[in-house]
């Protein structure tokens, strides 16, 4: 498996991709590739966080951070996590979640929030986002707020979240 950033070349692969991860998901709107598409336009976006991982020059997965703020800290946001049916189940989501975080990590950014299952993300290093006094988006069920410290020596953060406004939250 090899995980690279990923290309304007591979937009309409991965667009497919995530629309058929998503078609089998517990929780879903079947828009998230086309928040994908709203983020890679957006000034939230970072090039450096869209990336992908590649199994015999086919793309497997795809995992997408971008920025959103806790008061006045700037910190990343993941979403989504897209994996095709085929190798779900196998470390291609793993993967791409390390990867995210050690680009992220060097990029500068000591948090990362993701909206998802409290059964998948907290094998990561998420945990509710409340324990950390991060104040959760209405209507957003605190066990699926998370955030996952990726500095040691981060800063206490204890505000409201802003994402970017393509999430409608």
């Amino acid at each position: 498996m090899v995980i690279r950033k990923e290309t304007t070349k591979d937009h309409a692969e991965v667009y497919q991709l995530i629309k058929e991860a998503f078609e089998t998901a517990e929780h879903t709107d079947g828009s998230e590739q086309d928040l994908v598409c709203a983020l890679r336009k957006s000034d939230a976006f970072i090039a450096d966080l869209s990336l992908v991982a590649e199994i015999s020059g086919e793309i497997a997965g795809h995992i997408l951070f971008t920025k959103a703020r806790v008061g006045n800290a700037e910190v990343v946001a993941l979403a989504p996590l897209s994996v095709k049916p085929v190798y779900q189940r196998q470390g291609v989501g793993t993967a791409l979640i390390k990867e995210g975080h050690r680009i992220a990590k060097e990029l500068g950014y000591q948090y990362s929030l993701v909206l998802g299952s409290e059964l998948y993300y907290p094998r990561m290093g998420y945990r509710p986002a409340s324990q950390l006094g991060v104040e959760l988006p209405l209507g957003i069920p605190d066990q699926n707020f998370m955030i996952a410290k990726l500095r040691n020596d981060a800063k206490p953060i204890r505000s409201p979240v802003a994402y970017a406004k393509e999430f409608g939250l």
